[in-house]
């Protein structure tokens, strides 16, 4: 089937299988690796991407779901001021370490930061579909915290 999506601000129209996941689309098609693969079964959140703003699993969502929505990876952000901050922030607060969690944080911080109806958020809460192997959480939801402020 032919996909078309704007991708990281850019449109992009591609042809894929109707049984491709949004995950491999990412990586092996589009060489987007910063989308990482780990647990296959949406509990990890190491694969997370936003679609239309909101934090997803690519490796539970068809890619053929994706047509005529927005999509963005981490690569979309890397010549952003939010990602200029949240280096900076997560640096300062050592939330990284070997940094394979480090994207699906970010774009899941990112998401929040962009919808501010939620004054009274759970951090904690919205952040627990990421695990952190390496850091503990102190540190990053300290930095998430920040950001957010």
């Amino acid at each position: 089937m032919e996909l078309e999506t704007t991708l990281n601000g850019r449109q992009v129209r591609l042809e894929i299988a109707d049984n491709e996941l949004l995950l491999d689309v990412l990586r092996d098609t589009l060489g987007l690796t910063g989308t990482k693969r780990s647990c296959e079964v949406e509990v990890c959140g190491a694969c997370t991407v936003l679609v239309d703003g909101k934090p997803v699993s690519s490796c539970m969502l068809l890619a053929s779901e994706i047509d005529g929505r927005q999509v963005q990876t981490i690569e979309g952000l890397r010549d952003s001021e939010f990602y200029a901050a949240a280096e900076e922030t997560f640096s300062r607060h050592a939330a990284v370490q070997c940094g394979f969690c480090t994207p699906a944080l970010l774009l899941t911080v990112k998401a929040l930061a962009d919808d501010p109806e939620d004054a009274d958020r759970d951090l904690r809460e919205d952040l627990s579909g990421n695990l952190c192997r390496c850091t503990g959480y102190r540190s990053i939801l300290a930095a998430s915290a920040e950001l957010l402020s």
